[in-house]
């Protein structure tokens, strides 16, 4: 009786977690549906999908995939987003966080958003609350920057910034850099207070159309802090340098 009971509540939270997205979301739907609703031919509803990197990397030990995505629906003012980053090694996923957001445009080329991110890996799960500001700043870098609260008190905060260097109009080159920062430490998870950890990466890419294009690229990797601490308890290296070859494309 008591291992049904517990199968029962497992199965609750499990159902929980998954619904929360989609309840914190649907007034961003109902705004999406009235947003200028007489002007359906001037400000139709649009889709996008978005494959920033779906990459091999030649790193220590079994080499990993990665795949970084977004997609979005919706008008010129309102949103909703889903963005994943998922990394798998030998056949098992390592990492994997999706993120749900309603986006609002603030001012030409920034918008605001919020909604949830859920983290399936590592284990423990993690379900954190998210605000952040996505746009395109003065000499056309493209930020995204969040800050992540999550249901125990525990805060965290990212910020990404990538710019695309044109060699040709279809030779490109993108640097990229992110930063993640935690309030707390988080053993079960790895992850120590402060400065967590930072990733650089250099890709260069050929254009065969718009929405289609191989690269080529450099990767790099560190921990630091309580965090490296972590890693060195678990021995693995603290930084790392991988070579990546991947895809990147849009639709």
């Amino acid at each position: 009786m008591k291992i049904a009971i517990w199968k029962k509540t497992v199965q609750q939270k499990t159902w929980a977690s998954l619904l929360l997205p989609a309840a914190l979301l649907l007034p961003a739907s109902l705004a999406l549906a009235d947003d200028h609703p007489h002007d359906h031919g001037d400000n139709p509803v649009l889709t996008r999908v978005i494959i920033d990197q779906l990459e091999l990397r030649d790193a220590d030990g079994a080499n990993p995939v990665a795949l970084e995505a977004q997609a979005w629906i919706g008008k010129d003012l309102n949103k909703l987003w889903l963005k994943t980053d998922v990394e798998r090694r030998d056949g098992e996923t390592e990492e994997a966080e999706v993120q749900a957001l309603y986006s609002r445009a603030l001012a030409p080329f920034w918008d605001i958003q919020m909604g949830v991110r859920y983290d399936a890996k590592p284990t423990p799960t993690r379900t954190w609350g998210v605000i952040g500001v996505q746009g395109l700043a003065p000499y056309w870098f493209e930020i995204d920057t969040a800050l992540f609260v999550e249901k125990s008190g525990r805060t965290a905060a990212r910020f990404s910034a990538e710019y695309e260097l044109l060699f040709t109009q279809k030779l490109i080159l993108t640097p990229s850099v992110e930063v993640n920062v935690y309030g707390q430490n988080d053993a079960e998870t790895g992850t120590g207070s402060g400065l967590s950890d930072a990733k650089a990466g250099l890709r260069l890419r050929y254009e065969i159309r718009r929405e289609f294009a191989p690269y080529i690229g450099v990767n790099w990797n560190k921990t630091f802090g309580k965090t490296a601490d972590f890693v060195k308890t678990k021995g693995e290296a603290v930084s790392d340098t991988e070579l990546v070859i991947g895809l990147r494309a849009w639709f």
